[in-house]
């Protein structure tokens, strides 16, 4: 049998702990053949904090644990035995199913893309009411027309003088309704 990715239910906020017991377990039983690699599901997001712009993790599938393994008696009571380790998703209890490779080529991707291009922390969409709170327009409330997440901008409709102008704004210079 060839290695297979599964996805383990961890206790949320304990997936980085799962996975250094994880590890930590395959290599003291020396199944390290048996095991490929282990992932918590993360990508990169970019927020602005007073003016700065800050990159975080975030969790996109918050209290799950990927893993790519053989799956044998061996294996699985390793894994099951770890703790704040719930059990695995999918299949029944005494045998666990992989997800489909197709699944886990996008989830891997995601991750992926997460590292190359972190995406804003707060998404906007057309139509959507937004506060200006930084720049000359500070206190105008507006309209959101378009976004542009390659460049962290937006154009607002903002009411100057009783009229409707578009404005340029980067996101850190607005925040929802």
């Amino acid at each position: 049998m060839g290695k297979r990715w599964y996805v383990i239910h961890a206790y949320s906020g304990f997936e980085a702990q799962v996975k250094r017991s994880l590890e930590e377990r395959i290599r003291r039983a020396g199944m390290e053949e048996s095991f490929g690699p282990i992932l918590v599901p993360t990508e990169e997001v970019v927020e602005m904090r007073g003016g700065q712009q800050r990159k975080s993790e975030r969790k996109f599938f918050p209290g799950y644990v990927l893993i790519n393994m053989e799956l044998t008696d061996d294996t699985w009571h390793l894994v099951r035995s770890v703790p704040k380790v719930m059990g695995f998703i999918g299949g029944t209890g005494d045998r666990p199913a992989p997800i489909p490779e197709k699944q886990a080529e996008a989830i891997l991707l995601r991750v992926q893309e997460g590292v190359e291009k972190p995406r804003p922390k707060v998404l906007y969409e057309p139509g959507e009411v937004v506060r200006v709170v930084d720049g000359p327009f500070t206190d105008f409330n507006g309209v959101v027309e378009e976004v542009d997440y390659e460049k962290s901008r937006l154009k607002v409709s903002v009411l100057i003088f009783g009229r409707s102008t578009p404005v340029d704004l980067e996101f850190g210079q607005i925040e929802k309704g």
